[in-house]
């Protein structure tokens, strides 16, 4: 097909100032934009237009870039011109105008017209995108999850809207996620937690938001209307993560609510930040997470975790801690046959419970200092009474889990038995299982590095919570200490599972060259439940509660129960 006639000058000159116009007046006006990019393609007879936008030379060669097409005709096609251009910033914008495949004669002018109006076109597209990825940067992370500023954002705007009233803001940690990565694969978990992000915010609607603090932890801010579904989500959802969508696992996580009252005017992000956190860290450190709502209860609770680590340090200088034994027997002798070394807070003339203060040090390292001050003290003890010519016994001490990320634990240990010229074979470590794959590791060279130096290694709480038989294969330890509530209840018929398990239990670690001390003992139901399973060593309330110093050391003395 030829070519019969030109555009004018005129009209050439009117499209393109028309085009600057739109292109270059804020609001923009799209359908305005869109219809005149249609009318050029009219009048210039192209088939189609479009645009490429790549923010860098590497995502174009991969194709990883944003499409756009406002004209085509749907006709066979080619290319009449092609542009790319490279922004100040190394973004490429590339425009293609094509005409229909049998069209020739096109005069040049028309074609520089065109090129003209064309780089008016991609230096509009390059500045809208290149704002847009700015604002990208700015509110999303580079996981491309919304950020903490999305969420800040969102808030401001409901507020200065006066719709922030009766909202619902959460925080919510999803459950073992570190788990879910070693299930799947690293690259699937990415997929979940991406699907679960989306399912979430498609609840949520869009009038609320969900954005990403870090890791697996997510903030956000939806309508009452929809508490119930999202709750639901919280509680734990099906979440695939193949195309097909075959392959599937289970996402649930601890979730932190406020609500906020009607009307609401807001003073600050810390206000809703800081009780939808408080709440967070209280649902996580229930078993099984679950779903906790923000009330006035967790702001005295949250002041009594302040005013405890702020008197921490004083009274770690102050000695204000102190060292109380609480007897291992060997109920077949009535031999006291060790101790562990439980803290006590001492102020004024009140013993502060543990209860109150260590799952508050545990909230970060002063749990350590604690651990390392009761060691050292435990030491001095035990150099005492072997200079004092007492028959002393093995005693346990405990450490935090927190401890295995001391790429130097093992010498700091040491240096401070070996301050007190004690021999090793008195103290016992004892420590809890982990729920990682990093932190197995980091306790088995720890307590491998420990068995070297011939200090005796416990493992605590055996039976309590998800405690896994790899823990005792694979790491070497002395003594297993397990806890009452494992112990079968004396009612229990012979042949009961539990009755079945604890048996089998003290077998096994039998069998491993294990030592076995039952926590908790209480009862003389519960020492002959003991006796018939051949578990030698009890501790607990039946023999001694924790004793201070002196109590104990009249203990040591003659080193027997009646």
């Amino acid at each position: 097909m030829g070519y019969d006639m030109g555009v004018s000058n005129d009209i050439y000159l009117s499209l393109l100032d028309r085009l600057i116009r739109v292109t270059h007046v804020e609001p923009f006006a799209r359908d305005v934009y869109v219809e005149l990019i249609h009318e050029i393609g009219e009048c210039y007879n192209l088939s189609k237009g479009d645009t490429e936008f790549y923010t860098t030379s590497m995502m174009e060669m991969r194709g990883m870039g944003e499409y756009y097409c406002d004209f085509d005709k749907g006709v066979a096609s080619k290319i009449l011109l092609r542009l790319r251009v490279v922004s100040t910033s190394k973004a490429i914008i590339i425009g293609t105008l094509y005409e229909a495949a049998d069209y020739e004669d096109r005069p040049s002018e028309e074609v520089e017209q065109l090129d003209t109006m064309l780089r008016v076109i991609l230096g509009f597209v390059s500045r809208r995108r290149l704002v847009k990825k700015l604002e990208d940067f700015g509110f999303m992370d580079i996981e491309g999850y919304r950020n903490f500023r999305a969420f800040a954002r969102h808030i401001d705007i409901c507020n200065s809207e006066n719709r922030l009233g009766g909202k619902v803001a959460f925080h919510i940690d999803l459950h073992n996620f570190n788990v879910v990565n070693h299930e799947v694969g690293r690259e699937n978990g990415d997929k979940v937690m991406r699907k679960y992000y989306e399912m979430v915010q498609e609840t949520i609607g869009d009038e609320g938001i969900i954005s990403r603090l870090g890791g697996d932890k997510f903030i956000g801010l939806f309508d009452r209307s929809v508490k119930r579904n999202v709750f639901e989500l919280f509680n734990g959802a099906v979440v695939p993560y193949d195309e097909k969508g075959q392959k599937k696992i289970r996402v649930s996580a601890s979730a932190g609510i406020y609500m906020l009252p009607n009307p609401y005017m807001l003073k600050s992000y810390g206000d809703i930040m800081d009780k939808i956190m408080l709440a967070g860290n209280t649902a996580k450190r229930q078993a099984g997470g679950g779903i906790v709502v923000y009330d006035d209860k967790m702001k005295m609770a949250r002041e009594h975790i302040k005013k405890v680590q702020s008197d921490f340090r004083d009274a770690l200088e102050n000695e204000e801690f102190a060292v109380f034994y609480q007897p291992k027997v060997d109920i077949n002798t009535k031999k006291l046959y060790g101790a562990e070394a439980l803290c006590r807070w001492i102020k004024g003339n009140t013993i502060v419970p543990p209860i109150e203060f260590i799952p508050i040090l545990e909230m970060n390292t002063d749990i350590c200092d604690l651990d390392f001050y009761m060691l050292d003290h435990v030491c001095a003890d035990i150099r005492r009474w072997l200079d004092e010519g007492r028959e002393v016994v093995r005693v346990s001490v405990n450490l935090s889990r927190k401890h295995l990320v001391d790429v130097d634990l093992l010498e700091h240990i040491i240096s401070i038995i070996d301050k007190h010229n004690v021999p090793h074979e008195y103290i016992e470590v004892e420590l809890t299982e982990t729920t990682t794959d990093v932190m197995f590791n980091d306790l088995r060279r720890v307590v491998c590095g420990l068995q070297q130096e011939g200090i005796w290694t416990a493992v605590d709480d055996f039976g309590v919570g998800y405690s896994s038989l790899n823990l005792i294969r694979d790491i070497p330890w002395n003594v297993l200490k397990i806890d009452k509530s494992f112990v079968p209840k004396d009612v229990e018929e012979e042949d009961s599972v539990s009755n079945k398990m604890f048996k089998h239990v003290i077998m096994l670690a039998h069998d491993m060259g294990l030592e076995c001390v039952i926590e908790g003992v209480e009862t003389l139901d519960q020492l002959e439940v003991l006796r018939r399973n051949g578990c030698n060593i009890a501790q607990g309330y039946f023999f001694d509660r924790p004793l201070p110093l002196e109590d104990f050391e009249q203990r040591l003395n003659p080193g027997y129960y009646e």
